[in-house]
C-alpha cells in the first residue's frame, strides 16, 4: 500500500512540474518571443541568460521592480482585451 502511495505522490509531483513548465512556455509565447526570434532556441536562451545576468548583478534591486511592473501591465492588458477571451491561468 505504501508503494502505491509513493508512486501516486511521485506522479502528482511530476504532473505539477510539467504544468509549471508548460505555463512558463506560455509566458514565452505571451511575450511574443517565439515570433520575434523566429523560434530560434539559441536566441531565446540567450535572452533569458541576459535577464539572469541582470538579476545577478548589482542592478537587481532596480531591475526587478521594473520587470515586475511590465509583466503586471501585460497581464492587465490581456484581461481588458475586448476579444472576450478568458485570460490564460498564468
Amino acid at each position: 500500500m505504501q508503494r502505491r502511495a509513493d508512486h501516486q505522490e511521485r506522479q502528482d509531483a511530476r504532473r505539477a512540474r510539467t504544468r509549471h513548465l508548460i505555463e512558463l512556455g506560455g509566458l514565452v509565447q505571451k511575450a511574443g518571443l517565439i515570433e520575434l526570434t523566429g523560434d530560434d532556441r539559441n536566441t531565446l536562451l540567450g535572452g533569458m541568460l541576459m535577464i539572469a545576468e541582470l538579476l545577478q548583478s548589482d542592478r537587481r534591486a532596480v531591475s526587478l521592480p521594473v520587470l515586475e511592473r511590465k509583466g503586471r501591465s501585460a497581464f492587465r492588458r490581456d484581461k481588458e482585451s475586448p476579444s472576450g477571451d478568458a485570460p490564460a491561468p498564468w
